[in-house]
């Protein structure tokens, strides 16, 4: 067995998007690095046998980001993006399996942002913005670049590209409304076509549209206003017709579990599948009949099949499954999966299990020293029922305790742990764990994976049963004699981050914490996050919510500042529009203002996650010697290290 090194953990490539051929004969995935090292994430197109009879093969040449492999209808084209000539700019290719062309299909100035092939072989819909005009030209000649807010602001439209012709039309049928997702019905039928009033993510959610486009005819139907944050479209016939369903959050929280949707395209009658459901659907896959569901269901992971008048399961997966492909017939399919103590690769077949690695994209990490990881089941303070993961240090078993224990919380709220490799460039457990800690990862109410209320239960309420749900954990790992509770130390991102900050405000009992890109104050949140509307119903209001104080600011951590003693690291790239630096900033200032221990890093061009290598090898290292200085200080050697009484 080797070490860990922050090395290994930063250069290598993990697989995305599989795409399974219709003949269920190839699967195309894109190999991403984990880091940037670069100004731009040169990705790679893969192509392998399912029947394991050929090793896998790189699809192109080209130093590029390419992505969204799709095929066509008969599995003999590859459509995928790629800016391979315009860093970028990515734009249309197509390969041609039998001779291996090669082909740029589309010179669309603004760059293409999705696609799909339709059932008509000559054509493929595509998804991208306007083209520059010539009074963009002039403007940006003259440098009359004033942003006026509400003008001109970028849509993706549907643009329908002709193979034969290499002609791009683009279909006036949808106003001015941003298309962000497209589904074509099984038998070649009309597209389920979903918009938004805006590209603006604090807005555009919440104005969800969905419509049927003919794209023979030029023709759509408007069949009106979808969830909140709709994806995940799928057709499927019905006795009462065709039907479309797809996965959005269930009204009227936006802070709420995902519900599947089933919307009877005749009757308009809409329905919620999953309603009542212990689990979280995270996606919905169409096939040429009943599409199949993806569920969270605790630490692991529930396929199923959306059935007439059930959701029949079909299997149960340890971990998470991600990305799910099929073949049209729903027989077999691809997602991303992996073990304990093993990334996710790709897997195939059938949609009853059992699944077959088909990859291994990260073969640096055999043989690799990992710390041994094992499920808990434990109750809250109210005795609802919660899970989560403790990874102990690398070599050592739980009866060798206790051991120095760094609690590192989820972001999201609605994420979950699911009990798959915990080893990423953010604060992880297999990262600390070899260094010689034992880590608890805790999943409290309001996450994914055991239902609507469970998620929804702390809308407005945020770091309130939640922190005690995380309370519990610790004080069940302290009770086993795993964890020294003199040497307590909490860690997240996100809202992982705010979670950190707040346990910090409200007990001494950490002796070290880490808020990576953390929410300090909920209403400056709503006011400037691009997701303002969401942070609002989380914190409970906003800065117009009128003369205050308000409810966000009884669950901000910047309330609390004043009763923080722990010494803080506070890690935030310059950049995040999700959470913005401000927010850091702040909590900055309270700190220095009351003079508590604290370290401060800012990550030049870097958003909400943080890209670059050189960065994500120092938050590792940052993280690591932050809570070596903390949590496992040197032992006092000897008479010259006793202070005299005069010092």
């Amino acid at each position: 067995m080797t070490g860990l090194t922050a090395e290994l953990v930063v250069d290598g490539c993990a697989p995305q998007a599989p795409a399974l051929a219709p003949d269920g004969r190839l699967l195309c995935y894109v190999l991403a690095p984990v880091s940037r090292t670069g100004d731009h994430l040169d990705t790679e197109l893969w192509l392998v046998h399912t029947d394991g009879a050929f090793a896998s093969r790189r699809a192109t040449a080209d130093t590029a980001t390419e992505s969204r492999p799709r095929w066509s209808a008969d599995s003999e084209t590859l459509f995928f993006l790629s800016d391979r000539n315009d860093r970028g700019t990515p734009q249309l290719h197509g390969l041609t399996l039998a001779d291996g062309t090669l082909t740029t299909l589309t010179n669309w100035c603004a760059g293409v942002l999705d696609h799909l092939p339709l059932a008509d072989s000559n054509l493929v819909a595509l998804l991208a913005e306007d083209e520059p005009t010539e009074q963009d030209a002039r403007r940006a000649r003259d440098r009359h670049d004033a942003i006026v807010v509400g003008e001109r602001e970028p849509r993706a439209r549907i643009r329908l590209f002709d193979l034969r012709t290499g002609g791009v039309t683009t279909p006036k049928v949808f106003g001015d409304r941003h298309v962000v997702e497209l589904r074509q019905r099984p038998d070649g039928g009309p597209l389920a076509v979903l918009t938004w009033a805006s590209a603006d993510n604090d807005y555009g959610p919440r104005t969800g549209h969905l419509h049927l486009f003919d794209p023979t005819a030029g023709t759509a139907e408007n069949l009106g206003p979808v969830g909140v944050d709709a994806r995940s479209l799928a057709w499927w016939p019905g006795e009462d017709g065709w039907h479309l369903g797809y996965i959005a959050l269930t009204p009227p929280a936006l802070q709420a579990g995902t519900a599947v949707f089933d919307l009877a395209v005749d009757s308009h009658v809409l329905r919620n599948r999953t309603a009542g459901l212990s689990m979280c659907p995270t996606e919905l896959c169409q096939t040429d009949a009943a599409p199949l569901v993806v569920l969270a269901d605790g630490l692991n992971t529930t396929m199923a099949r959306l059935d007439p008048t059930d959701l029949t399961t079909l299997s149960h997966h340890p971990g998470r499954l991600d990305d799910l492909a099929t073949t049209p017939t729903g027989d077999e399919i691809a997602v991303l999966t992996g073990t304990r103590y093993q990334p996710p690769n790709v897997h195939i077949g059938a949609p009853t299990g059992p699944l077959r690695r088909i990859t291994n994209t990260r073969p640096e990490l055999d043989g690799i020293a990992l710390g041994t990881q094992q499920p808990l089941a434990y109750r809250a303070a109210d005795g609802l029922a919660l899970d989560g993961l403790l990874v102990l240090p690398v070599g050592r078993a739980a009866s060798e305790g206790p051991f120095p224990l760094v609690t590192i919380v989820h972001g999201g709220p609605y994420d979950r742990y699911a009990d798959r490799c915990q080893l990423f460039w953010i604060p992880s457990a297999q990262w600390l764990a070899a260094a010689g800690y034992a880590v608890l990862l805790p999943n409290p109410r309001g996450g994914q994976g055991r239902g609507h209320q469970f998620a929804a239960s702390i809308a407005g309420q945020v770091g309130q049963q939640e922190w005690t749900d995380i309370l519990a954990g610790i004080d069940l790992l302290i009770a086993e004699g795993i964890a020294d509770p003199d040497r307590l130390g909490i860690a997240g991102w996100s809202h992982g981050g705010f979670m950190s900050a707040w346990a910090i405000g409200q007990t001494d009992r950490f002796r070290a914490a880490l808020v990576g890109a953390g929410i300090i104050d909920w209403g400056m949140l709503a006011a400037t996050g691009e997701n303002g509307q969401f942070e609002a119903a989380l914190g409970g209001s906003t800065g117009w919510s009128g003369i205050g104080p308000h409810p966000h600011d009884a669950v901000s951590p910047i309330s609390f500042a004043s009763h923080i003693h722990t010494p803080v690291l506070i890690l935030h790239g310059a950049e995040d529009t999700n959470v913005p630096v401000g927010q850091a900033v702040f909590l900055h200032r309270a700190l220095r203002h009351f003079d508590v221990e604290h370290e401060f890093v800012i990550y030049p061009r870097e958003g909400h996650s943080v890209r670059e290598r050189n960065h994500q090898l120092d938050v590792l290292r940052r993280t690591r010697s932050w809570f070596d200085r903390w949590l496992r200080p040197e032992p006092v050697r000897g008479p010259e290290f006793i202070a005299s009484p005069g010092r």
